[in-house]
């Protein structure tokens, strides 16, 4: 069994569960699968992934994991409560082979976001770790170990480096669950408090790490449909955030619709109200200096807010964005695939993400359109011209 506790997942699926129940308790979405890299055949571990799927769907909460969630500040009893009798259910989930015939897989969620939404990130796990091991049985890890006491060696050993601190966000396209089980602790012992804390919950609770996260690109996404008016999506999405955590969780997504659209929305309210933003696509050094500016063009001083970058990082790529940035604001940096997927073989690059909601197609257009998912080329036009977009290449088809 891949995936053993419903805590085996992101904070941030928590955190935007507890808006959904309070504020969209009645949405209706659909996610779909996408594997990125070329020539992967899926197909044959179709029944594996099935049966982990309705594994993970016989998971109920235990007391002791809602006893650890319920000791959050920003968690509320009637959350908890709720998920005391949550469970996930098999028949929100249709996974086939695609028609095409070319080995791929199609995952497709439909349902209740409430109860849909801690599907992403086990799935995803699942698999990962299905395909893996069935394609590289028995892989010897002392290449991983190799390179993981590398990476933490050069953090940690590198003069003018001892305040950068790094995250784990590597949940989602991890080798495994022991492996990740394995990298977590290792890098607990071999960084101590340069190692931030992870955005998987059932670690952070088993080896006493502080959990991280706060929200993603669905939330904002479903706003188009749930909220006022498209031109104003945005703006809802990050006030009813602000409702609900009254200034806990105050980092804002800012690639949904591109850094442009973000900062016309991201006003002095905001930029005083949210203690940061998020970096997630395009150039992050370009992304980092225009964020600064507009701080300072809002009277905020930068040095009291938070840059974080999660963007495909490895730890060279953190160690030049620190010292680029180091004293001019407060920096976190989230690493995910190359800490619990660098062990020899290429990692998969795969995503689950939001395509419609209350039946209407919602869509992410980011600095990098290489990460955009829609199945609907009026939309995305449309989308474009709402928030006055620039045209760039088409979005990643789906089919």
């Amino acid at each position: 069994m891949i995936v053993s506790s419903l805590l085996d997942t992101d904070l941030y699926k928590f955190s935007m569960m507890q808006v959904v129940l309070h504020q969209y308790p009645a949405a209706q979405v659909e996610y779909r699968f996408k594997c990125r890299n070329p020539g992967i055949n899926l197909v044959p571990y179709i029944d594996e992934i099935r049966e982990e799927l309705h594994a993970l769907c016989s998971l109920h909460f235990t007391q002791a994991e809602l006893d650890y969630l319920r000791s959050w500040r920003f968690i509320k009893s009637d959350f908890v409560d709720f998920l005391g009798l949550f469970q996930l259910n098999a028949k929100y989930v249709q996974i086939t082979p695609s028609p095409l015939n070319n080995g791929e897989i199609e995952i497709r969620i439909c349902g209740p976001w409430l109860h849909t939404i801690l599907y992403e990130v086990p799935l995803l796990a699942i698999v990962n770790e299905v395909y893996f091991r069935n394609t590289q049985p028995g892989l010897d890890l002392t290449e991983g170990r190799r390179r993981l006491k590398e990476k933490i060696a050069l953090l940690r050993d590198t003069p003018g480096y001892h305040d950068c601190r790094i995250a784990d966000y590597g949940t989602r396209r991890r080798y495994s669950r022991e492996w990740h089980r394995e990298v977590a602790g290792t890098l607990h012992e071999g960084l101590a408090t340069q190692l931030a804390g992870t955005s998987n919950v059932w670690l952070a609770w088993q080896l006493g790490l502080r959990p991280l996260g706060t929200l993603a690109h669905e939330y904002l996404q479903a706003h188009q449909a749930l909220g006022p008016r498209l031109r104003d999506s945005q703006v809802a999405a990050l006030e009813a955030w602000a409702k609900e955590y009254r200034g806990d969780l105050g980092i804002a997504l800012s690639d949904v619709y591109g850094l442009t659209a973000f900062l016309r929305d991201f006003d002095m309210y905001f930029c005083k109200l949210f203690d940061g933003t998020r970096h997630d696509s395009g150039d992050p050094f370009a992304w980092g200096e225009r964020v600064l500016a507009h701080y300072q063009a809002n009277r905020v001083d930068p040095r009291s807010k938070i840059l974080v970058f999660s963007d495909s990082l490895d730890i060279p790529k953190v160690m030049q964005l620190y010292k680029h940035f180091h004293g001019r604001c407060q920096l976190a940096f989230g690493v995910g695939t190359n800490l619990t997927n660098d062990v020899g073989p290429r990692p998969l690059n795969i995503v689950i993400k939001m395509v419609r909601c209350n039946g209407q197609p919602v869509a992410k257009l980011s600095d990098s359109p290489g990460k955009n998912m829609c199945e609907d080329d009026a939309y995305i036009a449309y989308l474009r011209q709402v928030f006055d977009i620039p045209v760039l290449p088409e979005a990643e088809p789906i089919g």
